[in-house]
C-alpha cells in the first residue's frame, strides 16, 4: 500500500470516529436545575452533595415498592443501578429528572433488568406507595412502552432507611413547608453497592448513562471492553460528563499507521533483495 493510500485511511477512520460520536465530544447539558442546587446550597449549609466515589451505600435496607411490597435493596440493586432521589408529590425538578431519564433509557442498548436497573427512591417519609404508583404509571407513559416493566422500582420508607441511604449517598435535603431543598443528581452503584459516578442535572445523554453502566459493571464482566472504552472515554469533572479523548485516539491511530508503514518497508525491502538475490543466482 502506497504512502498516499496509508494516510488516507488514517484520514478516513478519523472522520468515522467522529461521525460515530458526535455527542461525545460535547459537554452534559444542565438546566436551570444546577441554579436551583446552587440556591439550595445557599439556603442552607446542610443541602448540597458530598461526593463519595467508591463508598457503599447500605443494602440491608428495607423500603416499600409502588406495589405495597417490602423490599431490601439487597434484592434491588443485583447489577449496576441507576437511583434517583427525588420525591414525588415535586411540581418541579424532580419530575423533569425522572422524565429526563424515561426518555433517554429506550436509546441505551444495555439490556434493563439483566445489565443494569432503575429506582426511585423518596426522600419524604409521608409518601405512600399508592403516589409512588401513580408516578410509575407516568413515566410509563413517556417511555411509551419502549422500557421493560419491572425493571423501574419506585420506593417509598421511613426516615431511618431514608437517611442511611441520603448520608451514604453524600446526599444532603432539607424540608421547607410541603417541599424540600435538594441537589439535582443521580447516581450509580455496583453490584456490591459502590457508588461509581454521580450524573447531574436533568437530561441525560444516552452515552453517558451507558458508560457510567459499563464502569459499574467493570471487574465482573466485559472488563475488556470496559478498558477499551476506558481509553477512549474519560470523565470529565468539570462538565460532568463522559469526553472523547480524540486527541489520544488519534495519535494511537497515527502511531499504528507509521508502525505499520515502516514494518511495509522493512519486510517489503527484503522481500524484494530476496528476489533479486534468487533471480541473480538464475542468471547463466
Amino acid at each position: 500500500m502506497s504512502i498516499i493510500g496509508v494516510l488516507r485511511r488514517a484520514v478516513l477512520v478519523g472522520v468515522a470516529v467522529l461521525l460515530l460520536f458526535p455527542a461525545a465530544v460535547s459537554a452534559h447539558s444542565e438546566e436551570d436545575a444546577s441554579a436551583h442546587h446552587e440556591g439550595a446550597a445557599q439556603t442552607d449549609a446542610n443541602v448540597g452533595l458530598d461526593e463519595r466515589l467508591g463508598a457503599k451505600i447500605p443494602l440491608d435496607l428495607v423500603f416499600t415498592d409502588e406495589n405495597g411490597r417490602q423490599r431490601r435493596l439487597q434484592e434491588l440493586i443485583t447489577g449496576p443501578t441507576i437511583i434517583l432521589p427525588v420525591y414525588y408529590s415535586c411540581t418541579n425538578v424532580c419530575n423533569y429528572l425522572q422524565e429526563g431519564l424515561a426518555r433517554a433509557l429506550p436509546e441505551i442498548k444495555l439490556e434493563p433488568g439483566k445489565e443494569y436497573r432503575v429506582i426511585s427512591v423518596s426522600f419524604d417519609e409521608r409518601e405512600t406507595p399508592q403516589r409512588a404508583l401513580k408516578s410509575k404509571h407516568m413515566y410509563q407513559t413517556v417511555m411509551k412502552g419502549k422500557f421493560p416493566e419491572g425493571n423501574w422500582t419506585f420506593l417509598t420508607g421511613d426516615a431511618a432507611n431514608i437517611h442511611k441511604l441520603t448520608d451514604a449517598a453524600g446526599f444532603h435535603f432539607q424540608r421547607k413547608g410541603n417541599d424540600f431543598v435538594h441537589p439535582v443528581v443521580s447516581f450509580i452503584v455496583a453490584r456490591d453497592g459502590m457508588i461509581v459516578r454521580y450524573l447531574y442535572g436533568t437530561q441525560f445523554l444516552p452515552k453517558d448513562v451507558t458508560l457510567a453502566l459499563m464502569e459499574a459493571r467493570q471487574g465482573r464482566v466485559g472488563t475488556t471492553i470496559s478498558k477499551m472504552v476506558s481509553y477512549c472515554f474519560s470523565f470529565d469533572p468539570n462538565s460532568k460528563s463522559y469526553e472523547f479523548n480524540i486527541l489520544r485516539v488519534s495519535a494511537t491511530a497515527i502511531i499504528v499507521c507509521v508502525v505499520g508503514f515502516i514494518i511495509f518497508l522493512v519486510v517489503g525491502g527484503k522481500n524484494k533483495n530476496g528476489n533479486n538475490k534468487r533471480n541473480g543466482n538464475n542468471v547463466t
